[in-house]
């Protein structure tokens, strides 16, 4: 069974983890990268910032990210 990723069963510590996982599917760095459409809307790693500071769950990121046609602020 995995390891649940809510903000609650999670240390800031395995957040990162997550986060760094997430964005490294693709196999490269996310600099100057256009792969998740962002084109320009910001970092994508400093957009999940929040999720690491335990502040909003991945699912409120990714719904908000989603809303926003892609872009990143």
């Amino acid at each position: 069974m995995a390891k649940s990723l809510l903000i609650k069963d999670t240390t800031r510590e395995e957040r990162i983890r997550i986060v760094n996982q997430g964005l490294s599917q693709c196999g490269g760095a996310c600099d100057f990268c256009n792969g998740c459409d962002n084109l320009g809307g910001g970092l994508v790693d400093a957009f999940y910032q929040p999720y690491i500071d335990g502040e909003k769950e991945l699912r409120e990121i990714n719904m908000e990210y989603q809303s926003h046609t892609g872009l990143v602020r």
